[in-house]
C-alpha cells in the first residue's frame, strides 16, 4: 500500500528509546509506516502520495500539552474575551483603552470580559507597589457596561462600578470563606476581588451556553492545530467546575466535547479528569458526588477519553497559597499553615478522598503547589496502592512545584508521576523570590532533581495561566531564564534538550496510558506530527520559541499547513 505522507531531508526527533534521530518518514492510513532514511520510504511513494521536503526542518512527535483547561482557554482568548497579558498591554492605561475599544463594539448593557492582566507586568504597579488595579481606572472608558477582568493566574478578579452595583458588592458586603473583596480607606470596595470572594461575580454571571462552550474549544483547538499540539489533559471537567469561569470547568463541557468528537470536530485528543468537587470539599462530599458522577464512555477512545479524578490539596496559586513546611518571606504561611491540628486534619481528608478514588479504579491526579502538600499526597498515593494493590495507577501530581527528597523517593519508588509548568516558571521567575525567598524560589519546578530521582515527568501550560506555547516551554527547562528580566533562576535545576523534549511527548503520552501507541515517531505509531522551520537539535535555545509551526499532523490528517504559502 502506498503512503499518504512521505517526509525526506529532515531531522526526524523519533523520541524512541535511544532518542534516534532519522531523515524520513512515511504515513499510510493515519499510522506511521516507515521511519529511517529516503530509501526506507521511497517504495511508498505512490501517484497520491504528498512527499514533503523538509530541507533541514525538524519533525517530531505531536505535541501533548498534558495540563491545559480547553474550554477556559478558548473562552479567555480573543476573540471571545480580551487578550490582558503581556505583552499585549504594558500598563493600566493600556487596559483602559482595549476596555473602551470592546465598549464601543457590544450592545448596550453586555459584559465586557478580559483575561490575563498581571501587576508584575503593569508600568503603574511596576514604579509603585501600593497601586493596584481598581474600578476607577476602569469608570471612565465603561459607566454603563459592566466589566469583568480575570487575573493571569485566576488569583483575582478586576470588575468596574457598574458590575459592582448589578452584582451588589458595596462596603457592606461580607466575602466568602478564604476571599477578600479589597476596600479603599473609606472602606468602599475598589472593585477587586481575592480568591473566594472572586465567587460573587462568577454566581452573578450567567453560565455559558452549549454553544458558548462549543465555540470555546473550538478556538482552543485552532490555535493548538498552529502550535503543533495534538494531545491535550483537559484537567477537570464536572459538578466541582460548575462554578468555575462561568461553568467552563463544569459537567456540561464534558458533554460538548462529546458532540464535537461525535460531528468530527475534535482535531486533538483530549484526556479528561474529572472535578467532583471543588477546592474546599470535605472527604464525604467527594466520595458521594464521585458516586453519583455519570462516567461517559466515548465513541472513540483515542480520540477522547476520561482518564480519572482531580483533586485539590492547597491553594489555586503558587508561591502565595500553597502548604509549605517553612513560612513565606514576611512570616506569611499560605491558605494552610505550618503545623497545628489543621494540617492533620487536611491530611486525613486527602488521604480518605485519594483512597476513595483510587479504589473505584481511577487515576487521581492531586493539585500541589507546596512541599507540604506535596509530602501529604505522595504518601496518600503510596497509602492507597498498599491498601488496595492495583498494578500502573499512574497517579501523579498536579504541578508539584516543591518537590522534596522525600516525595521523589516515593513517587518514583511506586511509578508516579509529576506534571509541571515550565512557562509558569518563566512567567512567575522574577517575583517568586518576593514570596518564598532565594532558595526556593531557584529550586521551584526541579526538573533536574526529579529526573535524576527516576520521577516521571510531563509538561503543561496550565492555558488559560499561561500560553499553550511548548517551544518557550522547552527553551524554560533548558535555560531557566525568567520572562522579564532574562534572570536565571536555578541553573542546577536545568535539563537537556532531549529530556525537555520527552517530557511534552512520550513522557505525557505516559500519563494517558497511550505511550503505546502516541509519543514517539515509531512503525505503528499513531502518524501525530509536528514539523518545526529549523533545526531544533542545534538552535540556540534562545531561539526555539521563535522557530514557526508549518505543519500539524493529527492521526495522518493535516489540521494545520502552511508549507505550501
Amino acid at each position: 500500500m502506498y503512503a499518504d505522507l512521505v517526509f525526506v531531508g529532515g531531522r526526524v526527533v523519533t523520541v524512541d528509546a535511544e532518542f534516534s534521530v532519522a531523515s524520513a518518514l512515511a504515513v499510510t492510513g493515519g499510522t506511521i509506516s516507515a521511519v529511517g532514511g529516503r530509501d526506507d520510504v521511497t517504495p511508498l511513494v505512490g501517484p497520491d502520495t504528498r512527499v514533503i521536503d523538509l530541507r533541514g526542518a525538524t519533525l517530531l512527535p505531536g505535541i501533548n500539552d498534558s495540563h491545559l483547561h480547553g474550554c477556559a482557554f478558548g473562552m479567555a482568548s480573543p476573540p471571545l474575551s480580551l487578550d490582558l497579558g503581556h505583552p499585549a498591554v504594558t500598563s493600566l492605561a493600556e487596559v483602559a483603552r482595549a476596555v473602551g475599544e470592546a465598549v464601543g463594539r457590544v450592545p448596550d448593557g453586555q459584559w465586557v470580559t478580559g483575561h490575563g492582566w498581571d501587576t508584575g507586568y503593569l508600568d503603574e504597579c511596576l514604579r509603585d507597589a501600593s497601586r493596584l488595579p481598581s474600578r476607577h481606572d476602569l469608570d471612565a472608558v465603561s459607566p454603563d457596561h459592566p466589566v469583568v477582568l480575570y487575573s493571569f493566574s485566576g488569583h483575582a478578579t478586576w470588575v468596574n462600578s457598574r458590575a459592582l452595583e448589578l452584582i451588589g458588592i458595596d462596603r457592606h458586603t461580607v466575602a466568602p470563606p478564604g476571599g477578600t473583596v479589597v476596600v479603599d480607606e473609606a472602606g468602599e470596595p475598589t472593585g477587586l476581588l481575592h480568591e473566594g470572594a472572586q465567587a460573587l461575580v462568577q454566581n452573578a454571571l450567567p453560565p455559558l451556553s452549549r454553544r458558548e462552550r462549543a465555540d470555546a474549544i473550538r478556538s482552543t483547538l485552532a490555535t493548538l492545530a498552529r502550535l503543533g499540539v495534538t494531545s491535550y489533559t483537559e484537567p477537570g471537567l464536572g459538578p466541582g467546575g460548575d462554578g468555575i469561569m462561568r461553568g467552563a470547568l463544569g459537567a456540561l463541557t464534558l458533554d460538548v466535547y462529546r458532540e464535537l468528537l461525535a460531528d468530527g470536530e475534535l482535531t486533538a485528543r483530549v484526556g479528561v479528569l474529572l472535578l467532583p468537587t471543588g477546592m474546599a470539599s470535605t472527604a464525604e462530599e467527594f466520595a458521594r458526588n464521585l458516586t453519583s458522577v455519570d462516567v461517559p464512555h466515548t465513541a472513540d477512545p483515542r480520540r477522547l477519553a476520561i482518564h480519572g479524578v482531580k483533586l485539590f490539596a492547597d491553594g489555586i496559586v503558587p508561591n502565595k497559597t500553597a502548604w509549605m513546611n517553612e513560612p513565606y518571606v514576611g512570616g506569611g504561611c499560605g491558605s494552610l499553615c505550618v503545623g497545628g491540628d489543621t494540617d492533620h486534619e487536611r491530611a486525613a481528608e486527602l488521604g480518605v478522598m485519594i483512597r476513595h478514588a483510587h479504589a473505584a479504579g481511577h487515576q487521581v491526579g492531586v493539585h500541589v503547589t507546596g512541599d507540604r502538600a506535596i509530602d501529604t499526597v505522595a504518601d496518600a498515593f503510596s497509602a492507597a496502592v498498599a491498601e488496595h494493590p492495583r498494578p500502573d495507577a499512574r497517579h501523579y501530581l498536579i504541578h508539584g512545584d516543591f518537590l522534596t527528597d522525600h516525595s521523589m523517593r516515593v513517587l518514583a519508588a511506586h511509578g508516579f508521576g509529576v506534571n509541571m509548568n515550565p512557562t509558569i516558571k518563566w512567567t512567575v521567575a522574577d517575583l517568586e523570590e518576593e514570596f518564598v525567598g532565594a532558595e526556593r524560589a531557584a529550586y521551584a519546578w526541579p526538573y533536574r532533581a526529579a529526573l535524576d530521582a527516576g520521577v516521571r515527568v510531563a509538561s503543561g501550560s496550565d492555558a488559560p495561566v499561561t500560553a499553550p506555547d511548548w517551544r518557550q516551554g522547552i527553551a524554560t527547562m533548558v535555560l531557566r531564564e525568567s520572562k522579564a528580566a532574562g534572570r536565571v533562576s536555578g541553573p542546577e535545576q536545568r535539563i537537556s534538550l532531549a529530556e525537555a523534549i520527552r517530557t511534552y511527548t512520550i513522557d505525557a503520552a505516559w500519563q494517558d496510558f497511550a505511550d503505546g501507541w502516541k509519543g514517539s515517531l515509531e512503525t505503528g505509531k499513531v502518524a501525530d506530527l509536528c514539523v518545526l522551520d529549523g533545526d531544533l537539535l542545534t538552535v540556540d535555545p534562545h531561539d526555539i520559541p521563535h522557530l514557526p509551526v508549518t505543519l500539524t499532523v493529527v492521526d495522518g490528517r493535516v489540521v494545520h499547513d502552511t508549507l505550501g504559502d
